[in-house]
């Protein structure tokens, strides 16, 4: 009875996930003990970090939030941090997880629009390239003015709502009503090629989505979080924000751009996969199909919708308040002018949400064990004790490395804090502040794009429910974010170095 008790709670520890993976996360939670108790604190975080970074590695294993909230509610018993570090790291991140709340659930709700309208986009533009390089500029675009969280649920949004479709028709199920389209036993052996080819194309049109927000985000004083933390400490508004950093973000914007296209034309790190005729044919047929069956109680529908997002755009545009606030203003006009009135829909919007938002806690527990335990403080101590000149170009590659594994709003938030301080010590010129402010700036949104962890809108995509219908890896995110790493990184390093 034992033995069968024992198996049974090995079999229930992380459900489905391989054993081989049970047993890593079983060494960790030992090993982590045993490192605090001989290496120290220390030696424990940076181990900690490597670890949580590993969970994100392999999610498509098992969900990061249950092995990852493990090794942190270890590190809150073995008091590597408190419960009172993560509170206030919640409270200071409080309008990310009230986004989170709110305005994914909100996008959920413009769902029938944005496949209305992208698959105009999508059927109209037949090059990949230009198709692509639409996606990626746009994404900037809007990450510019708006928020990359909000752009990238917009992405994701649109390519359930295609996935979705395509597989529906293809299992023979009515592409109108919910089905299991995470499950490819129904389909016959004639359309999985056609469905790996269209998640390919997918991945590619995701991937530049993504990297257009961190593209656009590092413009503008209200592209990222970090962006207006930099823009309060320094004084400058939004458009001396924007010409402060232009020399820097302006030519990454033309070279990222730029980096889309070739790798579209040559199709190297998985980009280039063009959409299937087949799969094109049955999302024809569907727009068509919807567009002959359209009631007057849907178009009125998609007319709400339209009103909604152009309010939602000129709200966030405007910043009349939080993020998340808006996107709950979003919520109630869309379901209380398009007839949704039961507690089961509403529900429905939160599920894909909801499980990034526990996770984002978890992730920012391990930010909480960084900050009290000074991981970051040897490196910021060292570049700060270089010469005047060698500072912008290692600040930009020390936060580039930093929030390609941390929390880039966080990295950016010790860097400023210090860097100001030394100023107001009169340790330098207000003019090398302000290139050292840049430098900050433009190293925690261009490399960061190295990893999912660097970036929340990465983070997000990495979690979210597209990622394993399409396949997306954290290693392939990784080597697909490769080339614009190489070339955001090293042309923002550059500007940073000799163009202030």
């Amino acid at each position: 009875m034992s033995g069968s008790m024992a198996q049974a709670f090995a079999h229930n520890f992380l459900g489905h996930s391989p054993r081989w993976y049970k047993a890593t996360i079983v060494g960790f939670l030992i090993l982590n003990a045993v490192v605090l108790f001989t290496a120290g604190p220390v030696a424990a975080g940076w181990l900690l970090v490597i670890e949580f970074i590993f969970t994100l590695a392999m999610a498509l294993k098992c969900y990061p939030l249950m092995p990852g909230g493990l090794l942190l509610i270890e590190a809150l018993l073995l008091k590597m941090t408190t419960p009172q570090a993560l509170y206030d790291e919640l409270v200071h991140n409080f309008p990310v997880i009230l986004l989170l709340m709110f305005m994914v659930a909100g996008i959920y709700f413009m769902k029938d629009l944005l496949l209305f309208l992208f698959s105009r986009l999508l059927l109209g533009v037949r090059s990949k390239a230009l198709l692509s390089l639409m996606f990626c500029f746009l994404s900037a675009f809007l990450s510019a003015f708006l928020d990359a969280l909000t752009v990238t649920a917009v992405i994701i949004s649109a390519g359930v709502g295609f996935y979705a479709v395509y597989h529906r028709v293809a299992s023979g199920n009515d592409p109108r009503q919910d089905s299991e389209i995470s499950d490819d036993q129904h389909l016959p052996p004639l359309q999985h090629d056609d469905l790996e080819q269209f998640r390919e194309f997918l991945r590619s049109l995701l991937m530049h989505g993504a990297v257009g927000t961190a593209l656009g985000g590092v413009c503008t004083l209200v592209g990222e979080p970090q962006n207006l933390l930099i823009g309060h400490e320094m004084g400058w508004h939004f458009t001396e924000f924007f010409l402060k950093v232009a020399p820097v973000s302006v030519p990454v914007l033309v070279a990222g751009l730029v980096t889309c296209v070739l790798l579209e034309k040559l199709r190297w790190f998985g980009y280039g996969t063009l959409l299937p005729e087949n799969v094109r044919a049955v999302l024809a047929n569907y727009a068509a199909e919807d567009n002959a069956k359209r009631t007057n109680r849907q178009r009125a529908a998609l007319l709400v919708q339209g009103a909604a997002a152009l309010i939602l755009i000129a709200g966030l545009a405007f910043h009349v308040a939080e993020v998340g606030l808006i996107g709950l203003m979003v919520i109630v006009l869309i379901t209380a002018f398009t007839g949704i009135t039961d507690e089961h829909r509403l529900g429905s919007a939160f599920k894909d949400a909801m499980p990034f938002t526990a996770l984002l806690v978890v992730f920012f527990a391990v930010v909480a064990v960084i900050h009290d335990q000074h991981l970051f403080a040897p490196l910021i101590e060292w570049v700060l004790a270089l010469p005047a000149d060698q500072q912008p170009g290692m600040l930009f590659i020390a936060n580039g490395v930093l929030s390609a594994i941390s929390d880039n709003v966080f990295v950016a938030t010790i860097y400023i804090t210090e860097v100001k301080q030394a100023f107001l010590a009169g340790h330098m010129t207000r003019e090398h502040f302000e290139t050292l402010a840049i430098a900050i700036n433009t190293g925690t949104n261009l490399p960061s794009v190295a990893t999912p962890n660097g970036q929340a809108a990465f983070l997000f995509l990495l979690t979210s429910a597209i990622a394993p219908l399409v396949r997306l890896s954290y290693g392939r995110m990784v080597w697909m974010a490769v080339p614009y790493t190489v070339v955001m990184g090293s042309l923002g390093w550059y500007a940073v170095s000799y163009w202030l």
